[in-house]
């Protein structure tokens, strides 16, 4: 065999086997995630994907809206997805009716109740009981923002049952559109649902069960226990992700953080979600880290006790796993 032959052979190898070490080296691991519904709340978990942030830790995120925590947790549920971005209290939901493999609370993406009080008519000097003697258009029963809801009217003297006409016989997704056709007086909205309303003149933010409502482990991410188990390392890069996605939306100016967004709201403007991003922030909504903390927890059992939604009480040990945040402090 001659020189050039043997040179171009041993080229070609060392080319080949460069190019199969590239594609191992720049091969991604995939994370399926199911989010409960579409939301500039959720605004860190799309910064972590448009600034490249999973990328940077290695993962590929699929993201799926599943529409609903009862479809979100099926989903987990059955395999549908790795990871859920839900309520906690959903975990607590699966807990209490004997699953062999609980879904367990790994990263916390939200700290306070999401929702706000708008008003029909625009009202100087709000008080709560200005709300004794209305119709008031809640959200359904058995998830957090209603819970947290008829917590904040309890903790400001109003009882939701005899005080004033409270409407729960609407779906999520109808809630604004009723309330926009006339029904109700006040009607608790997350945004941008509040902000619009208040451009067009239909209604008028009062106050935020947020504030009111104290922190709460209002969304997390969850995974099934045998999949925390099986892939650690993947889960911590993820909660990485996360924390460092968090730290961005604190710093960055709020204008930065719209863009960044952007792309996952097509339908809104930019405006609008810069607008919602700063609210948010400024009312302390988005966690600065993924550590889901021990007095958090007991206080959304007992919003959820109150309501007469908790089917059991569950140690913070059971189910919240602070290992991969942890690590990452």
């Amino acid at each position: 065999m001659s020189v050039w032959k043997k040179t171009s052979l041993l080229l070609l190898s060392m080319l080949l086997l460069a190019s199969i070490a590239a594609c191992s080296w720049g091969k991604s691991d995939k994370v399926r995630v199911a989010e409960v519904t579409r939301s500039i709340f959720y605004a860190p978990q799309y910064v972590a994907i448009s600034e490249g942030f999973f990328e940077e830790e290695g993962l590929e995120v699929d993201l799926t809206t599943t529409w609903g925590g009862d479809q979100t947790m099926t989903t987990l549920l059955s395999d549908g997805a790795d990871i859920a971005l839900v309520g906690a209290e959903t975990s607590i939901y699966v807990y209490a009716q004997g699953a062999n493999d609980p879904a367990i609370n790994f990263a916390q993406l939200t700290k306070t109740d999401g929702t706000f009080l708008v008003s029909r008519e625009k009202v100087e000097d709000f008080t709560w009981d200005d709300l004794k003697g209305s119709t008031f258009l809640g959200q359904r029963r058995g998830g957090m923002p209603q819970m947290v809801g008829e917590y904040v009217l309890k903790d400001n003297g109003i009882n939701p049952r005899t005080d004033l006409n409270l409407i729960q016989n609407i779906d999520f997704g109808n809630i604004a559109s009723a309330f926009a056709s006339g029904t109700g007086d006040y009607v608790q909205l997350f945004e941008p649902q509040a902000t619009l309303f208040e451009q067009e003149g239909i209604g008028y933010i009062v106050d935020s069960f947020g504030t009111q409502s104290g922190e709460v482990p209002y969304t997390v991410f969850m995974a099934k226990e045998s999949y925390l188990e099986k892939n650690d390392d993947t889960v911590e890069r993820f909660t990485r992700a996360i924390a460092k996605a968090q730290q961005w939306v604190h710093e960055q100016p709020a204008s930065v953080v719209a863009e960044s967004i952007q792309p996952f709201f097509d339908d809104t403007s930019l405006e609008v979600i810069e607008s919602v991003v700063e609210r948010y922030r400024s009312q302390g909504s988005y966690a600065q880290s993924p550590l889901l903390k021990e007095e958090a927890w007991y206080h959304l059992q007992a919003i959820m006790d109150e309501a007469g939604e908790l089917p059991a009480q569950v140690e913070y040990e059971t189910l919240v796993n602070t290992d991969f945040a942890d690590r990452i402090e």
